[in-house]
């Protein structure tokens, strides 16, 4: 089993990557770290309101903040 090893803090931008060809990326801001040291669980609002509690897999990219690359 692959452990992913995440850290975020609040106002990180993220991008969960759709898993099918149907599925769109999801974009979202982290709006508490909720883990020790910047690690996961994570609570995300998305780009269309939604608030929820995310643990980053594989398909999880975090665009720091102040980072001059976007996520993706």
């Amino acid at each position: 089993m692959e452990v992913i090893s995440t850290h975020a803090t609040t106002g990180d931008r993220i991008l969960i990557r759709g898993r099918t060809v149907e599925t769109p990326d999801r974009h979202g801001e982290i709006v508490e770290v909720r883990g020790a040291d910047g690690g996961p669980p994570y609570l995300v609002r998305f780009e269309n309101g939604h608030e929820s509690i995310v643990f980053p897999g594989s398909d999880f990219v975090v665009d720091h903040a102040g980072s001059d690359t976007p996520p993706g």
